[in-house]
């Protein structure tokens, strides 16, 4: 099939920044993009073909969508799985497939996903809903600390708390949710995937992440990991596991934790481009975002290699900021070598909204992350 220069339709259900950071390939490559967003003013608006407001979680909008497209795929995991399933069936090619993201989309089903296929990971217990822990708790059945979490529609830590005493429970929304044993973790890793329709497959090294503490929030993803070698084998050995029973097409954040007795157990996973790996458009070969199109659409894989060592740091709305979004000390962080922000286009800030990335590159990775602790003190989200 000619992809480039010619009439081929490539759909991606979401407009947000990753959208947006894909539509950079489809450009630099020439493949026609139809986009399909809720909001008018989406990050990926201006950068596709076609621009369709409409809501990702109708099944005859989707459905529709879909209908004009070769091959489709999405960008964020909240979308109609039924339509997705439907339009499978009438030949459309969707890539990652239905029964992927039905599986993850659910982390109770994603969770027992991983005990069926002998993937390691934390211990669980499922609740129809948060107000049955409480019963669970006085039949010693559970016990604090725990995690908490949403079994849909959680992102960027919302839908995810620790439960350390019953008060902590009070404020949880009464919905269908997993309670997971509390790990005591040495790192959070995570390993991106990449596998085509035709089973070929490459890994992304393995990258740390460091989370904010308030805000559930990853601050920093720093490429390589600072890991000794046998960890990070061991990691990229579970990632594979996790994409190959999955079947998987496409790219596959795979989190996990390093445990104290160096164990890796998977957290979950993102079955798009994810921001453990923002920091390959400048630091590697190939970047996700080109290799997510490379993968959906049966191309030979990308390098995944690193040129050079980077640390992304997160650019959010900062506290007590809400509403039109200034960059305050821009021009200082743009003043740095090897430092590059990615402005991701929303209008609005407010706290904790991801609002953008800055990517720090440099040979050596403590360098690399001394700088990037600079830009985080010295760039600022805030509003007008």
């Amino acid at each position: 099939m000619n992809y480039f220069s010619s009439n081929f339709k490539l759909g991606i259900l979401g407009g947000g920044q990753l959208g947006k950071m894909m539509l950079y390939d489809t450009r630099k490559f020439d493949i026609y993009t139809c986009v399909l967003d809720p909001s008018a003013d989406a990050p990926s608006r201006l950068a596709c073909d076609e621009f369709t407001i409409g809501d990702l979680l109708d099944y005859d909008t989707v459905i529709n969508f879909g209908k004009q497209v070769d091959v489709l795929t999405f960008e964020i995991e909240n979308v109609n799985v039924d339509a997705l399933e439907t339009l499978e069936k009438q030949g459309v090619k969707v890539f990652p497939s239905s029964k992927t993201l039905r599986t993850i989309q659910n982390k109770a089903t994603q969770k027992l996903f991983y005990r069926d296929h002998n993937i390691p990971t934390a211990d669980f217990s499922r609740f129809a809903y948060t107000s049955e822990i409480d019963e669970a708790i006085d039949h010693g059945g559970l016990s604090y600390p725990f995690v908490w979490k949403s079994a849909r529609f959680g992102y960027d830590g919302t839908g995810v708390k620790v439960v350390r005493n019953l008060s902590d429970l009070t404020d949880l929304p009464n919905v269908e949710c997993i309670t997971e044993k509390l790990i005591p973790f040495k790192n959070e890793l995570a390993v991106i995937v990449a596998r085509n329709a035709q089973g070929d497959v490459k890994t992304y090294p393995v990258v740390e992440m460091e989370f904010h503490p308030e805000a559930n929030q990853v601050e920093y993803v720093i490429c390589p990991a600072r890991i000794p070698d046998a960890i990070a084998k061991k990691a990229e050995s579970v990632a594979l596991k996790v994409a190959a029973e999955f079947k998987h097409v496409g790219l596959l954040a795979v989190e996990m934790f390093q445990t104290e007795t160096d164990d890796i157990l998977v957290n979950e996973v993102a079955p798009r481009p994810h921001n453990s790996g923002h920091y390959s458009i400048e630091a590697s070969y190939t970047s996700q975002f080109e290799q997510q199109i490379r993968c959906i659409l049966g191309l030979p894989l990308g390098n995944t290699e690193s040129k050079v060592a980077g640390v992304m740091v997160n650019l959010v709305g900062a506290e007590n900021h809400t509403g039109n979004v200034v960059y305050k000390n821009i021009e200082n962080i743009l003043a740095m070598d090897g430092v590059t922000p990615h402005i991701y286009g929303k209008k609005q800030t407010r706290p904790f909204r991801k609002m953008g990335h800055v990517t720090i590159v440099n040979k050596d990775i403590a360098v690399a992350r001394e700088i990037a602790e600079q830009v985080k003190r010295t760039i600022e989200v805030i509003s007008e």
